[in-house]
């Protein structure tokens, strides 16, 4: 089964994360690139904002071709409770994706507020169908416990 992980990563907490997937499962990474980056100044005030706003930002891919792929795993850091605006502009931006199995993933300090609901919502309304949902805190990304519930449900995607 052809796996892909979508993602986008400001810190480097979601990049890891989905190294980590590819490492364990063979996926494919997909890194999500805005054409005009937040700095330290812009990302909390503007960032934050078009992120509760359900905004999307200007990527460089103008089409994610998911064609070729079983599994779609989706990546997003948590800004103001939301999905980044690069992940709202990548889910936009997906081709080839109705009927496919969809991993929704989120990172976050503490909780992950609306973002999978958001993004689970996002991706039914365009024919995916949302397998499951974790959100991931740095306590959980270090102890394990969740990621290999994570690769759990990652493998049992394979049999459906």
């Amino acid at each position: 089964m052809a796996r892909c992980v979508i993602y986008h990563s400001h810190t480097g907490v979601t990049r890891a994360l989905a190294q980590k997937i590819k490492d364990a499962c063979g996926a494919d990474l997909i890194e999500i690139m805005l054409k005009k980056p937040y700095n330290a100044l812009t990302l909390y005030a503007l960032g934050g904002f078009r992120a509760m706003k359900g905004a999307q930002d200007a990527i460089e891919q103008k089409k994610i071709d998911v064609n070729g792929y079983d599994l779609v795993i989706l990546c997003t850091p948590v800004w103001a409770g939301k999905p980044t605006p690069a992940v709202n502009a990548a889910v936009a931006a997906l081709k080839g994706h109705e009927g496919k199995k969809a991993l929704l993933l989120a990172t976050c300090k503490s909780q992950p507020g609306q973002t999978l609901d958001i993004l689970r919502k996002t991706c039914e309304k365009t024919g995916m169908d949302v397998i499951g949902e974790f959100a991931f805190t740095d306590k959980d990304l270090k102890d394990g416990k969740k990621l290999n519930e994570m690769f759990v449900a990652i493998s049992a995607s394979l049999t459906d």
